[in-house]
């Protein structure tokens, strides 16, 4: 799965296109490199993102297309 959509879907970051800024300004790393909005996500990836001074990084745990609100925090685990 493309690393917007992951965003997006994981509820890490609210809209696609948030996260194809993010990316674009590279304040997304996937096990520790710069990664672009197309860099394909799989599962034990870790991911960092970096919001102002503040940084989030997340293990991915399972991709899926589509999920509810609820489950959403299932697909990713904080580190």
């Amino acid at each position: 799965m493309r690393l917007d959509k992951f965003l997006k879907v994981s509820r890490l970051i609210k809209r696609r296109t948030v996260a194809n800024e993010a990316c674009d300004a590279g304040r997304v790393l996937i096990n520790d490199r710069p990664a672009k909005a197309s860099a394909q996500v799989k599962a034990g990836d870790v991911l960092e993102i970096r919001f102002g001074s503040k940084a989030v990084k997340v293990e991915v745990l399972d991709v899926q297309e589509t999920v509810k609100k609820e489950s959403a925090q299932e697909l990713y685990r904080y580190l």
